[in-house]
């Protein structure tokens, strides 16, 4: 996950990555960060006392099947965004809370796991409201998404650990490597 690392085509959409496919998009968005102040000792020149760090920008989701992207609305203006786009991995997803509230819009709350270098920190959330529609069934199509990720990750992960151990004619003891390279019936 990491800010401001998606490529655009020239209409401003995302580039998919290879293989990737798109789910649904919704336009509209209005997308809050809120990333924890940094530990003095991780931090330069004490950024982390300031507390936490709170971007907001509109703009659209767009739900592939290997990743949640959030892309800010290119503005005529000259006016500096708070962040041009967010990527998340499905995966780095942890938990995704849906808040009904009594008076104000249904809202989704997203804890993330921040990959290294990406520009996160760890307890970093992400609060999703829609201005015109509702999320109700965006919702549900996002954690069904994130949990075929999650399982073709695992799935992926038990096929590798179940491969055999080879080991190279290299790593075989010399006396015995010697009869394999020998042809049949050649004494050396």
């Amino acid at each position: 996950m990491a800010l401001n690392w998606v490529m655009f085509d020239a209409i401003h959409n995302p580039v998919p990555l290879q293989g990737e496919i798109n789910i649904t998009t919704v336009s509209d968005v209005e997308c809050t960060l809120v990333i924890p102040d940094v530990s003095p000792q991780t931090s330069s020149a004490g950024a982390g006392a300031s507390g936490p760090s709170r971007m907001k920008e509109c703009g659209t989701i767009h739900l592939t099947d290997k990743r949640l992207i959030f892309t800010s609305q290119p503005s005529g203006s000259k006016a500096k965004l708070a962040f041009e786009s967010l990527t998340l991995p499905l995966e780095c997803i942890l938990s995704s809370k849906f808040e009904q509230p009594f008076f104000g819009s249904n809202f989704l709350v997203l804890s993330i796991n921040p990959s290294p270098g990406g520009g996160l920190t760890h307890g970093t959330t992400l609060e999703a409201r829609t201005l015109k529609t509702g999320l109700f069934s965006f919702v549900g199509i996002l954690e069904k998404t994130r949990e075929r990720a999650v399982y073709m990750k695992r799935h992926s992960m038990d096929d590798d650990e179940n491969l055999p151990a080879y080991t190279s004619p290299s790593s075989m003891p010399a006396a015995s490597s010697s009869n394999y390279d020998m042809p049949p019936g050649y004494e050396a």
